[in-house]
């Protein structure tokens, strides 16, 4: 008898799995295109688009402004390497650093690029602010830092880092929103101290003010570098346009990537002049860093998301959201958290299986650990678009009843 002929998805799945390394286990689902924050396979099923891409798709798919500025800017000029100055990439700068604390910008491509480079930023400014000896990087539990070799040295889950070991020497970890342990892990050697204002992988848990403002005195103490990872929480994640301004405390470095570009690769290291001064020509680098193209693409993404009744929408739509899932009345529930949309739903089991009856059902989320949901929605979602994810997931929820 003769077998049906497998469908689209099942032949590209089959064919991904035969030939990329297996450093994703994803499932048969291939995602063929998007618009807005709806997702749709290649049999044109749509899901709502709760994951955003890992935090990435600000403006959600296909936004217009968004593509009519990649078509224009591509018609014009994509790349030149960072040899030579470009307008956009300039643009880009100036932005962030009139928008920011810093006096200088760095630019690479992911997250992991911009915490390693601020890893080396440190590690330079120590050696010529305090010599050799000073060179500890403090990092805390629950972090997520990136997959290169140093930032995965200061990423606290083992499965992570111990096949890859040894691994840059001198990392030191301590309890996150525990100031007494920061304490005993800061000393002379302490060249920088990195810390999620709200981490992420984590399962999306804030820091205490006293937490961040604590870190902030004990690196003055120690003559330390206070570096802000904003990889995943900033960028109007949180409802404001930086994840820290929540505490008023300033970093000397704060690290920048998922949604700046909209979708395409980017990283960002702003830093103060003082940092700044320490570092010169060869000391760092990236030939694809924030090319032409990228850089306007990431101008409109800031220009939009900085505007005050951009971020005020986050934060109103971000506390329906929790008032929604405040709602869902199941005794799996553990814990809610979040600021935003960023918000992480804590179960008393893993929430793999109920991920999985969410895309089922047309919702697509991912989890921060084990037990957490993470729910990351691209910034320009409704509430009506929230409702329908609530009510999906309490559907779920009362199947696991």
């Amino acid at each position: 008898m003769t077998q049906p002929a497998p469908s689209v998805n099942e032949n590209t799945a089959a064919l991904a799995d035969s030939l990329l390394v297996p450093t994703y286990a994803r499932g048969p689902l291939v995602i063929d295109r998007g618009e807005g924050v709806w997702l749709y396979d290649d049999t044109g099923r749509r899901y709502l688009d709760f994951g955003a891409g890992i935090a990435v798709m600000a403006l959600g798919h296909s936004d217009p402004e968004w593509v009519a500025t990649v078509r224009e800017q591509a018609g014009r000029l994509t790349h030149v390497s960072n040899l030579y100055h470009t307008h956009p990439q300039t643009d880009l700068a100036a932005r962030l650093v009139t928008h920011s604390f810093a006096d200088r910008v760095f630019f690479g491509n992911t997250g992991a690029e911009a915490n390693e480079a601020a890893f080396k930023f440190a590690r330079k400014w120590a050696r010529q602010t305090h010599g050799p000896d000073k060179f500890e990087i403090v990092a805390f539990t629950g972090s997520f830092h990136g997959r290169t070799m140093a930032t995965v040295a200061t990423t606290w889950k083992a499965a992570y880092r111990e096949p890859f070991a040894p691994l840059i020497p001198g990392v030191r970890f301590a309890a996150f929103n525990d100031l007494a342990a920061a304490r005993e892990a800061i000393g002379p050697a302490t060249c920088a101290v990195i810390v999620e204002p709200v981490q992420g992988e984590g399962g999306v848990l804030a820091a205490s003010p006293e937490f961040l403002e604590g870190l902030r005195g004990l690196c003055n103490q120690a003559d330390a570098l206070l570096i802000f990872d904003e990889v995943q929480c900033g960028l109007g994640r949180t409802g404001r346009l930086w994840a820290h301004e929540a505490w008023g405390v300033t970093p000397d470095i704060m690290t920048l990537a998922k949604p700046l570009a909209g979708g395409l690769p980017i990283g960002a290291v702003l830093v103060t002049q003082r940092v700044a001064s320490a570092i010169g020509p060869g000391d760092h680098g990236s030939t694809f860093a924030c090319g032409p193209l990228v850089a306007a693409a990431a101008c409109t993404v800031f220009d939009r998301i900085r505007h005050p009744d951009f971020l005020a929408q986050v934060r109103r739509v971000g506390e329906h959201l929790l008032n929604r899932l405040r709602q869902v009345d199941s005794p799996r529930i553990a814990a809610l958290r979040g600021s935003g949309l960023f918000v992480g739903l804590e179960l008393d089991r893993p929430v793999k299986g109920l991920l999985a009856a969410a895309q089922e059902r047309g919702l697509l989320a991912i989890n921060a650990g084990e037990r957490v949901i993470r729910l990351c929605p691209p910034l320009v979602v409704n509430e009506a678009q929230v409702d329908q994810a609530v009510d999906i997931l309490a559907a779920c929820l009362r199947e696991l009843d």
